[in-house]
């Protein structure tokens, strides 16, 4: 199981501690923030692992393949063209996580459920290095539910992965069969901006 420090908002200062204690996989929201501080960070501690977990724009693909070594927010067809695009010019291949909007809710990322499958069947074609499928459950509603149906889901699909769970959720995460947990606010502390 692997913890990921989400350190979004959070400055170099207050990141450096958590890598002096022995964290080494972290998490960003967003690209532009990711790329202000972690090139520097990853200079210095080579072995830190970067995973984007906030949505990303299919504009800033080619960035996110150069900088993440994980992105945990595939959810669309325009960036499964992007991503395979950036990848080949980068001659790098990222592992993925497909992002599932599990409790359909409009105002959240995430493919449909019902469309989970061509998503993957497209990743697939375009040779993307699928691991895993990631959630975010809705906001107050008992989560084990839907870690529970991404677990199915992942299993119907054949994936081994899933990145479900953050500072308020992350022992049931865990419990039904989380690969990847997400916290940042039990680690860092309320979000600094």
């Amino acid at each position: 199981m692997s913890l990921i420090a989400i350190s979004k908002t959070h400055p170099a200062e207050r990141i450096v501690p958590l890598i002096e204690a022995g964290q080494r996989v972290f998490g960003e929201n967003r690209v532009q923030e990711a790329q202000d501080k972690w090139p520097a960070l990853k200079e210095r501690f080579p072995d830190i692992e970067l995973h984007l977990v906030g949505q990303l724009q299919s504009n800033k693909a080619e960035d996110a393949v150069a900088l993440f070594d994980c992105i945990h927010s595939l959810d669309r067809s325009s960036l499964v063209g992007a991503l395979a695009k950036a990848m080949d010019k980068a001659q790098r291949r990222v592992p993925l996580f497909v992002q599932v909007n599990i409790g359909a809710e409009e105002q959240k990322g995430g493919v449909a459920i019902a469309e989970l499958s061509a998503l993957l069947a497209e990743a697939c074609a375009a040779e993307l290095p699928v691991e895993g499928l990631m959630c975010v459950p809705p906001f107050e509603i008992e989560p084990a539910p839907f870690f529970a149906f991404l677990a199915k889901l992942a299993d119907d699909h054949g994936l081994a992965k899933l990145s479900m769970g953050m500072s308020g959720d992350f022992e049931t995460a865990i419990m039904q069969g989380a690969t990847h947990v997400r916290v940042g606010s039990a680690l860092f502390g309320e979000r600094a901006g």
